[in-house]
């Protein structure tokens, strides 16, 4: 069974998120901010990072770049998962290695299974 790590501030849309990642077959572990977020990520070993880029704490594209830098966590692969998607912060993300940018207020639920499968078959 795949992990798929939600860093995320918006308890809501995450656990209908999550829940359809559940259902697909996937464990679904969630952390409310960046910093709970990058501990996560090195003690519970995803497979996939969903990031949200607005958190009250640190910002998506910092957590990217600290993820990325990190030799434990560095080879995960990370998707953006956000509600923002002005130019310079996706570019900033995909030069950081993000493999996808996915807006939240265009995909459904379902959609989101779909990518996740589609991304952890490219991993």
């Amino acid at each position: 069974m795949s992990k798929v790590l939600m860093i995320d501030d918006d308890e809501a849309l995450i656990s209908v998120f999550s829940a359809a990642l559940s259902q697909a077959g996937f464990e679904t572990i969630l952390a409310n901010g960046g910093k709970p977020g990058l501990q996560k990520a090195k003690s519970e070993k995803p497979d996939l990072i969903l990031l949200d880029q607005i958190m009250p704490d640190i910002a998506g594209n910092d957590v990217l770049k600290l993820l990325k830098e990190d030799s434990e966590t560095k080879n995960i692969p990370v998707a953006m998962l956000t509600n923002f998607g002005q130019t310079e912060m996706v570019q900033n993300a995909l030069s950081q290695n993000a493999v996808d940018y996915i807006l939240k207020y265009k995909v459904e639920p379902q959609d989101l299974v779909n990518k996740v499968k589609e991304l952890l078959k490219a991993k």
